[in-house]
């Protein structure tokens, strides 16, 4: 009798593991980079309607400052501002390391002395979750000595459908292996919005193509008997600009860009500029605001939390429908032709913001106000069970009302 007692307390204990195994949530964090938080409406995909009225969708959201892809994507998997987090654009200066970071660059990519905060990924690992990265930001650096479980070096060849066949296989690895966490990119609407601007064709095409990627991905989900819960999000939307003279602030026509004793690096809609002479260099440049203005770091907005080293000592910030160019350049036949940038204050231009949608055994559906992306991260925290570091600027009071247990 004992040995059966015994037996049955084993059973039950199984079941239970098994049980809290099989429903441990998953969360899936997808960007679909430079997704406009208007293109569902102006375009009418139906794997993205259909799955915006059985989640829950914000009417927007909010970037964080500037309207970058670096510093966004890895804003969302540490909660934290670009001017807190270290990458303050795609490209930058930093002064104590005498090093330019730049997104093409893969010695700094993957150079752990940019990167600050907790990314999702480690905050899992570090939990005793497994974690997995199919491209983010961030992603291959070990930060703090840690790379994700499984992670890849980025390469934008690799087919859309490849990816979510990955993500599927790490899914269906077994329980001791299988990853609860994991963070799936997507460029195309990005590369056309920018090659194209936000009104033609091509980009309604690339859309269309993310809302087939998506109708794949739930697919291919309904084979796993897991409970999965997908975020969809995005680093920034897309403003339209011409190309055409009118359009540039030129660099060179406002300073000596020669003199070695100034560093530029220009973002295009932003240019930081590092130089010892920056109370005579705004004097030079405050003279001649035209559709820009100039910051001194100490006087740039509250709301951009910028005041750091790699901001530069100055900045330059083009107003919305300009864009920054080092020299000037001939047009062409292509004075007509519209282009898509990004970058601009997402506090004021409205264009600038993505996309997050959300579905699951965890979300409750509903509508939610547009909201800033660094609330991201405590929410995906909070429904993979993990507990988050100190001291980071998202609150998941932001979104618990959309939490399901």
């Amino acid at each position: 009798m004992k040995r059966f007692v015994f037996f049955c307390f084993c059973l039950l204990a199984w079941n239970v593991d098994y049980a809290q195994q099989k429903y441990t949530p998953y969360v899936i964090l997808v960007s679909f980079d430079g997704f406009r938080y208007d293109y569902v409406s102006k375009f009418n995909p139906p794997n993205f309607k259909e799955f915006i009225n059985k989640g829950a969708a914000a009417e927007g959201m909010i970037p964080s400052f500037p309207s970058k892809t670096f510093p966004n994507h890895y804003t969302l998997v540490t909660g934290l501002y670009p001017g807190h987090h270290g990458l303050v654009d795609n490209s930058f200066y930093d002064p104590s390391l005498h090093k330019l970071y730049s997104m093409k660059d893969k010695s700094v990519v993957s150079d752990t002395a940019f990167y600050g905060g907790t990314p999702l990924w480690q905050l899992a690992q570090q939990q005793g979750i497994h974690a997995a990265s199919f491209f983010w930001v961030g992603s291959e650096a070990p930060i703090k000595g840690m790379m994700p479980d499984y992670s890849l070096v980025y390469n934008e060849a690799v087919p859309n459908e490849e990816r979510v066949n990955q993500t599927i296989t790490w899914l269906k690895l077994p329980e001791e292996k299988r990853p609860h966490f994991i963070s799936l990119y997507f460029s195309l609407v990005d590369s056309e919005g920018h090659k194209s601007g936000t009104n033609s064709d091509d980009l309604r095409k690339a859309v269309w193509k993310a809302d087939s990627v998506l109708g794949y991905l739930v697919n291919q989900l309904n084979t796993v008997d897991l409970p999965v819960n997908i975020i969809l999000v995005s680093d920034h939307g897309m403003y339209e600009l011409k190309q055409e003279e009118a359009t540039y602030i030129v660099l060179s026509k406002l300073y000596d860009a020669t003199d070695t004793s100034i560093i530029t690096s220009n973002g295009g809609t932003q240019a930081h500029i590092y130089t010892r002479k920056a109370d005579s260099l705004y004097n030079v440049i405050k003279k001649q605001e035209s559709h820009f203005k100039v910051y001194k770091r100490s006087t740039m907005p509250k709301a951009w939390h910028y005041n750091v080293p790699r901001a530069g000592d100055l900045l330059i910030v083009a107003e919305p429908g300009y864009y920054i160019q080092d020299k000037a350049r001939a047009f062409g036949n292509l004075k007509s032709t519209a282009f898509g940038v990004h970058g601009y204050d997402p506090g004021v231009v409205k264009e600038m913001r993505g996309i997050f949608y959300a579905m699951g055994p965890n979300i409750k559906p509903g509508t939610i106000k547009p909201f800033e992306n660094v609330h991201v991260y405590p929410f995906v925290a909070h429904i993979l069970g993990l507990k988050t570091p100190a001291g980071i600027d998202g609150d998941f009071n932001v979104l618990k009302a959309y939490y399901k247990r």
